[in-house]
């Protein structure tokens, strides 16, 4: 009996996740770590909390395998975007700064001003946001030139844990597309981005294809881990690609909602030559030769954890989804924009902040919750919007994540999206999809989509309630609008707020 390990290296904890030959997950370990905040728009976390953390969940894997039983391979799913810097010697610099880090506005704004939008579009197939690594990297250069000295080579999340495993420093090309620094289309480090703001391309690890194979493991890690000096190691992918895998989107047409921390919208894409002018990101896919491009919205399911945390600490999810449920769509007029750490798609605004909008003494706490569900919902919906404005049909969504865990955000999102919602009948995310390059890596199967028929099956499809539908396109278009009617007031508080700090 032999089996294949997909690690997902998330912001809040890692997963590893045990899978046989049909896709079953045998068993499942996580380990949580903390989130440095230590100011406002800051996000950071201490490399070795992650391969403390995946170390230990793989010693509780690999201590419940009976003796003939084995792993054949092990690979990667990881938070995109974080910097991750470490010296000649490989040691970590300073904390990686994360994906929702949002100090590096000035930085952005020296990418544009240097390249310009549409070279950077054309090189890069991405705006200039606070999120992605090169802005990370330019406020190191500028703000800790004595760590920007020390820089050996720079990585991201899982490709760090990676390197702690085997030696060897890589990253594949699905997470690089996230950093800003590669060209896209030709999956190769772009030289003239790195030559406009004078980086070395030996500080870029070598690039590799998700299905690689990348080093061995280290006896130390083995003795650590419980693995065995047989188990091969494959390079994995960022993790809304791994996502992808994993919910079957390998094909034109298939498009993906993944609801976590962030939110997520994701529709495959054959061609690399696309132009999107920045208003979607476009990067590699974890299958070789494909593309995809996707939405985010910063705060998805964290607007939900944070509004539980703070009014609703008392209750389950299930149970505040519940109430929800219990009051009219569009909670009787009450709207809430999920804007709680800014924004990215479609406005690209780390200053705006989230509302709420018409409340009134007659809204309950269901009013408030369904409120968010809503709000969240809306948000992802202005991303499949830019897929539908160049004639892409999107009549099939597959749900991951928190929402899909909820009968009743299913049936908002095929209400909202106006589209039928696919629910997996096992969905693991990341971790899934990691697994299934580790199954294919290790000859399993002979490509990933060969893999996704054994491995995956649809359980639930939820159909769009017609009158529901026709009432959230109405409310969508007020909803849109709030944004800009309250970015200037996002702005002046912001001020407000920071002169108070000084």
């Amino acid at each position: 009996m032999s089996y294949v390990i997909g690690v997902d290296l998330g912001t809040s904890a890692v997963k590893v996740l045990l899978v046989n030959h049909n896709g079953k997950v045998v068993k499942e370990a996580s380990r949580e770590y903390p989130v440095i905040n230590s100011q406002s728009g800051y996000s950071e976390q201490d490399p070795e909390d992650w391969v403390n953390g995946t170390f230990q969940a793989l010693k509780e894997i690999t201590s419940s395998l009976a003796a003939d039983e084995k792993i054949d391979s092990i690979s990667f799913a990881g938070q995109m975007h974080g910097l991750v810097m470490v010296d000649e010697g490989g040691k970590v610099i300073r904390p990686a700064i994360l994906w929702n880090d949002t100090r590096t506005t000035e930085q952005c704004h020296d990418i544009v001003n240097t390249l310009g939008n549409e070279k950077l579009f054309e090189l890069t197939k991405n705006p200039a946001l606070e999120g992605f690594t090169l802005p990370k990297m330019l406020w190191v250069k500028k703000h800790e030139p004595e760590n920007w000295q020390r820089l050996y080579q720079f990585m991201l999340p899982k490709d760090y844990v990676r390197y702690r495993m085997t030696g060897e420093m890589a990253m594949d090309l699905s997470d690089a597309a996230g950093t800003l620094l590669l060209n896209v289309e030709k999956g190769e480090w772009s030289s003239e981005v790195l030559k406009a703001f004078k980086i070395e391309e030996s500080r870029c690890p070598k690039l590799l294809f998700s299905t690689d194979q990348t080093g061995e493991l280290l006896p130390d890690v083995i003795s650590e881990t419980g693995l065995n000096a047989s188990v091969k190691v494959f390079a994995g992918g960022a993790d809304n690609a791994c996502g992808a895998i994993g919910a079957g989107v390998l094909k034109e047409g298939l498009s993906m909602c993944s609801i976590g921390t962030s939110g997520v919208v994701l529709s495959y894409e054959k061609r690399g030559d696309l132009d999107f002018e920045g208003k979607v990101h476009y990067f590699n896919h974890g299958v070789p030769d494909a593309y995809y491009t996707m939405g985010v919205t910063l705060a998805a399911g964290d607007s939900l954890y944070w509004y539980r945390k703070n009014f609703a600490p008392d209750l389950s999810f299930d149970e505040l989804i519940q109430e929800a449920a219990l009051t009219p769509a569009g909670a009787e007029g009450l709207v809430f924009t999920p804007y709680i750490s800014g924004e990215r798609t479609p406005y690209a605004d780390a200053i705006v902040r989230g509302s709420f909008i018409g409340i009134d003494k007659r809204h309950t706490r269901g009013h408030f919750t369904r409120a968010v569900l809503e709000g969240i919902t809306f948000s992802l919906n202005e991303s499949l919007n830019i897929f539908r404005d160049r004639d892409k049909v999107i009549d099939q969504i597959v749900s991951i994540g928190g929402g899909a865990k909820s009968d009743f955000w299913l049936q908002l999102q095929a209400d909202i999206f106006d589209a039928e919602i696919l629910k997996l009948n096992s969905e693991q995310g990341p971790g899934m999809g990691a697994a299934m390059i580790a199954a294919v890596g290790s000859g399993w199967f002979n490509d990933l989509t060969e893999c996704a028929d054994r491995f995956l099956a649809v359980g639930t499809v939820v159909k769009p309630n017609m009158e529901n539908k026709e009432f959230y396109k109405s409310l969508f278009s007020v909803y849109k609008q709030v944004y800009n009617q309250t970015k200037e007031i996002s702005r002046m508080l912001n001020e407000c707020k920071e002169r108070v700090v000084k």
